[in-house]
């Protein structure tokens, strides 16, 4: 086994320390989710923590951890007979994120259920990490399906396994610890607050710092066990503390002062539900313990505050977590005094200077000093002291990048209808297109390849019930052989890679017109990051197409590219979709499943290069040839149209809706109207 990096030798990254630590003396605050660019100790941290924390005891034999002193009355392998402990180091066991179902909460042998009514049951990664940390690196690239299972595991301390009617549960109380880099995507909201703190870690721009990672890293790999003996005094010291915060933790007393600050915090910042309030009073209680006190002050609310709520008070996928810390220390103060007399353990002299400017780098045992401000955005009037384009959007008669506009703000977003890709596919799971799915409805079956996963009961009963009286059945039990067992197939919905095309010539730099594309693009965004789509931008305009976001998972980066996009010049529409098409066949090698849905943003105008409307149209054919889906959202505006989105998307084999048709409910079935009109320009030609 290797020697893990020492907890105590990691270079700064404070929060995130303190947040594991907390943890390990309070298992009951709910965990971590550790956000982060790459190469920031994130998992070195977390893999360090597991030597920290005190060793268990448990049934010897126990596939489950059962606690000796109270064991499981329900545990698979019970009843425990007294008197048969034995002790072990905690674990950390990872989830890989290609983990299947049954890796995580473990496998019924469906064969002998049927056959001999036996409950036989191969434990998964929750069992393992009974009693100790699971750790998930690159949560937020975790099916969607897992992650349910694994959070409602650890919000009910227990795991439950479901088969055809057979089921199996086990307790399941682990420390868990999500690590994720934004740039890949986010969690949804509610999987965001399942997780009771957070912290932003990033790599210090200290040169002294940055010398001293370095100095640390090359010793330990020179000598891990050398390295790791150096640092023996100070992980004993902190293993000594977290022991001793574990005893001390329930005589810690949070008194009524506390909790008025807990709850008008959390009433300040519009956290949504209580989830947010309980997580601070632990969080809170937890501090104090870490500190050796038996009573919770006004700095260990506070940074209880700094890592329960900035994940909380996200409203979309595109706002930065933060928590702006002068209105939280003011919140502090307006109800430091409030109460029962302050609360038990807040006494009148506890903040002697009230005007005091807090200190973030050293507020709260373990010097973490939490998020830094929410930003309020770019300051000054960037966008609307910028001129208006030719009026009526009449494209401005530049080449290159002359006439370029600064970039404006794009509107409100807005709920979109659906846009899906026709037909049934096999992609990753999502909320988009039909696919066949590992979950979903029951609509037919197979036979298994490799391990069974889903049986199909009845279908597994037909293939069985005609050998029985040569398999020499006796009485009213069912002979059930391997070659009889039959996997269901399901379908469900999957994610797709919608690509953006979008026209940011100077037909379309009319500031109105612009911020109202943008807000389009932005809705169709937010309806992406709900149906765990992964998303592309291509931009045309001037003289050529650029890819402004390669596919990602990341819909943030996609909105902030979009909100930093400049417009203006001529419109190379063939440029653009030629772009597409070759950012498509690459995306296809590297995920074949992975259908894609294109979305063009544009009034249909090719004014850049030579012959630009039939270079255009040919280009468009191409999408036609191969079958891709495609939708033209029509962005002309004026009395006068041309109808040129429109036969785009004929070209394109799609179909064209006006943005007005894009916000409304009242048209359905635009996956029917795609294929038709597909059908229908196959017949024309």
């Amino acid at each position: 086994m290797s020697t893990p990096f020492p907890f105590t030798a990691v270079v700064g990254q404070d929060d995130l320390r303190l947040a594991l630590l907390l943890n390990a003396v309070s298992p009951a605050v709910g965990g971590v989710l550790v956000r982060g660019e790459k190469g920031t100790a994130k998992s070195t941290a977390v893999r360090a923590l597991s030597v920290l924390l005190p060793g268990v005891d448990v049934v010897a034999g126990c596939r489950f951890s059962c606690d000796p002193g109270a064991p499981d009355p329900a545990c698979p392998d019970g009843p425990h007979e007294a008197g048969t402990s034995a002790s072990r180091a905690a674990r950390m066991v990872e989830l890989p994120v290609g983990a299947s179902e049954d890796r995580l909460v473990g496998a019924l042998d469906i064969e002998r259920a049927l056959a001999e009514g036996v409950k036989a049951f191969e434990p998964g990664l929750l069992a393992d990490a009974h009693r100790g940390i699971l750790y998930v690196d690159e949560v937020n690239l975790l099916h969607d399906h897992l992650v349910d299972l694994l959070l409602d595991a650890a919000a009910m301390g227990a795991s439950y396994v479901e088969r055809e009617g057979v089921s199996v549960r086990h307790a399941a109380k682990f420390l868990l610890v999500g690590t994720m880099n934004p740039e890949e995507g986010e969690l949804r909201p509610q999987l965001l607050d399942r997780f009771g703190l957070t912290v932003e870690v990033a790599a210090s721009r200290e040169p002294d710092q940055r010398v001293e990672v370095v100095r640390r890293r090359l010793a330990y790999d020179d000598d891990p066990a050398g390295f790791a003996a150096r640092w023996a005094d100070e992980e004993s010291a902190v293993r000594a503390r977290i022991v001793a915060a574990r005893e001390l933790l329930p005589s810690v007393r949070l008194g009524d002062g506390a909790l008025r600050q807990i709850a008008a915090t959390c009433a300040a910042f519009e956290v949504d539900g209580m989830r947010a309030d309980i997580v601070m009073a632990r969080t809170a209680v937890a501090l104090a313990a870490w500190a050796g006190r038996t009573d919770v002050l006004a700095e260990d609310v506070r940074q209880a505050a700094l890592l329960a709520l900035p994940h909380r008070r996200r409203r979309n996928p595109f706002d930065a977590p933060g928590l702006d810390e002068n209105k939280l220390d003011e919140t502090l103060e307006e109800f430091g005094g409030q109460g029962s007399g302050g609360g038990e353990g807040q006494g009148d002299d506890e903040d002697p200077d009230p005007d005091r400017d807090p200190d973030p780098g050293s507020d709260g045992p373990g010097g973490g000093g939490g998020q830094a401000p929410e930003s309020d955005g770019p300051q000054g009037d960037d966008a609307g002291a910028q001129p208006e384009a030719g009026e009526g959007g009449v494209p401005q008669q530049s080449g290159g990048g002359s006439g370029e506009q600064q970039p404006v703000r794009a509107g409100e977003p807005f709920r979109t209808k659906v846009l899906s890709v026709p037909g049934v596919g096999e992609g990753a799971a999502g909320r988009r297109s039909r696919a066949r799915t590992e979950r979903g409805r029951t609509t037919g079956s197979r036979r298994p390849q490799g391990a069974l996963t889903k049986l199909h009961l009845a279908a597994t009963v037909q293939a069985a019930a005609p050998h029985q009286r040569a398999r020499g059945r006796v009485g009213r039990g069912l002979v059930v052989r391997r070659d009889d067992l039959r996997q269901a197939t399901r379908e469900g919905r999957e994610g797709n890679l919608v690509l953006f095309v979008v026209d940011a010539s100077g037909s379309m730099a009319a500031r109105q017109r612009m911020s109202a594309v943008k807000g389009a693009v932005l809705s169709l965004l937010l309806d992406a990051y709900q149906r765990r789509d992964k998303v592309g931008l291509v931009t045309f305009r001037g003289t050529g197409a650029e890819v402004a976001l390669p596919p990602t998972s990341s819909v943030d980066a996609a909105a902030a590219r979009l909100e930093s996009l400049p417009t203006g010049g001529r419109t190379p529409l063939g440029a653009g979709l030629l772009k597409a098409h070759d950012v498509l066949r690459v995306e296809r090698l590297r995920d074949p499943a992975r259908r894609a849905l294109v979305v063009v943003v544009t009034d249909g105008r090719a004014t850049g290069g030579p012959e630009p409307v039939a270079f255009g149209a040919r280009a468009a054919r191409l999408f036609a040839a191969e079958g891709i889906a495609s939708v033209v959202v029509d962005c002309e505006s004026g009395v006068v149209r041309l109808g040129l989105a429109a036969q785009l998307a004929g070209d394109l084999g799609g179909t064209a809706v006006t943005l007005d048709e894009l916000r409304a409910d009242s048209i359905a079935g635009l996956v029917r109207d795609v294929q038709g009109d597909r059908q229908s320009n196959r017949r024309a030609a």
